[in-house]
């Protein structure tokens, strides 16, 4: 009895001292509200720039495509590495740099490891595919017919490469070996290949077993903006700029005339003309990471009224909740497509279910500062049981008592990115500077901000 005693006692001792340790550790932390708006945003920024530090795969050091806390995974491999969040990854390593999170040494060590994994990795023509293994850089089939190129995936990539080569250029010996790793990279993507014969429209997929059974031109008004630049500022294999013109902008029919509250859509969403639809946030944002719409025109829009209008439209909804869905306000907005309470959704004004993603709102900080600043300090001060080591999780409702405490790269990525662009213009500033693609925004007519 007395060997059974000491046993319980010792464990109640050891959790006393557990609990005043924990008691100690959060009377050192300053409560949430008590954080200035700057210290806020350093905090969820290094929350989720640790989503591709700490929580990347790590043999490839790329991103996982989700990263599930439940240690739950019912669909894609925990080692399965996602192209595009990858290169959101490559720019939030940036942020990590320039705040301090991580060393300027700590960054190149990784960002080569990254970048040679890449190298070998599964390509076809030049384009990676959607989804890799981070063990063996085999492709990992995203859906029938989708078991090679995913040239948006690709684009996405480019993009935060072009802009960490732009950081590094003019550096060390082994900064410019970086940048000269990430050049043959982008010189060996096939751009004009994807217009299939000589179309004018890129094709989204391609596949070796397959071929263009996926069958997915790629026009009117989504997320894929920056496939089209890239594709016309390629160095080696440049697409004709008619393609973007006649495939992308449908000879003019882009253009839109609607409103919705009171906002201009700019721009036909989708592919449609009959229902002033908006589309899900991430299309103001995927595209724009290392693409500044500030100032960025050309015939068919202005791009900074664009995207700005897209993020009011958005919180103008959730204030007027339509639904009368529990939570929604000035504080509590943004729909974009994330986990829902049926698997995965395209959460937008034209099709609510009641679930609010995160990432939608803090994405858009360059856009709505004092609507997003809303949703982050009430996020952070109301609802911490829904943040998580990396930041908020993906998708919650109040309405339907449920979230999960998982993440997807493609949605936590633009978190960190995003805010820093709109407090300093880092990833702005590199990659608008970077010569091919300006010389291909201005083979498609763009006009850039000086």
């Amino acid at each position: 009895m007395k060997i059974i005693y000491s046993f319980f006692l010792l464990l109640f001792l050891l959790k006393t001292c557990n609990i005043k340790k924990e008691v100690k550790k959060r009377a050192q932390e300053p409560a949430k509200k008590e954080l200035s708006d700057e210290k806020l945003l350093d905090l969820v920024q290094k929350q989720t720039f640790n989503y591709f530090w700490e929580g990347a795969e790590p043999n490839s050091a790329l991103a996982r495509e989700r990263l599930h806390m439940d240690n739950i995974y019912p669909t894609t491999p925990k080692n399965t590495v996602t192209i595009g969040g990858s290169g959101f990854g490559f720019m939030a390593i940036l942020v990590g740099i320039e705040r301090n999170f991580i060393t300027k040494g700590e960054a190149i060590e990784r960002y080569h490891k990254m970048v040679d994994f890449l190298a070998k990795a599964d390509r076809f023509h030049g384009a990676w595919p959607h989804w890799l293994n981070g063990e063996t850089g085999k492709t990992v089939p995203f859906s029938k017919n989708d078991d090679g190129a995913d040239l948006v995936e690709t684009a996405f990539l480019v993009q935060g490469l072009l802009t960490v080569s732009e950081y590094f250029k003019g550096g060390s010996l082994q900064e410019q070996e970086l940048v000269a790793k990430i050049d043959n990279l982008w010189r060996t993507v096939e751009w004009n290949f994807f217009t299939k014969n000589d179309e004018d429209i890129l094709y989204w997929h391609w596949s070796p077993n397959y071929q263009w059974a996926k069958n997915f031109g790629v026009k009117g008004y989504n997320e894929c903006l920056i496939m089209y630049v890239l594709a016309a500022a390629s160095p080696t294999h440049p697409i004709k700029s008619s393609v973007y013109h006649k495939g992308w902008a449908k000879s003019g029919d882009i253009v839109s005339n609607q409103k919705l509250y009171n906002h201009d859509l700019v721009l036909n969403y989708y592919d449609q003309k009959t229902e002033p639809l908006t589309g899900p946030l991430f299309w103001a944002h995927y595209s724009y990471l290392g693409l500044n719409p500030t100032g960025l025109k050309d015939k068919y829009a202005g791009y900074w009224k664009l995207v700005q209008n897209h993020a009011k439209i958005h919180y103008d909804y959730a204030v007027e909740n339509p639904k009368n869905f529990k939570g929604y306000g000035e504080d509590f907005w943004g729909f974009t497509a994330s986990y829902s309470i049926k698997g995965y959704h395209a959460h937008q004004p034209s099709d609510d279910l009641g679930v609010i993603s995160p990432t939608a709102a803090l994405s858009s900080f360059p856009y709505t500062p004092k609507e997003s600043m809303k949703m982050l300090r009430n996020l952070y001060t109301n609802h911490d049981s829904l943040v998580g080591k990396y930041g908020p999780y993906d998708a919650f409702s109040l309405e339907h008592k449920w979230y999960v405490t998982r993440y997807l790269a493609i949605d936590q990525g633009p978190i960190p990115v995003m805010i820093e662009n709109y407090r300093t213009g880092l990833l702005w500033n590199l990659f608008m500077q970077n010569t091919d693609v300006k010389k291909g925004l201005t083979k498609l007519s763009f006009k850039i901000k000086q």
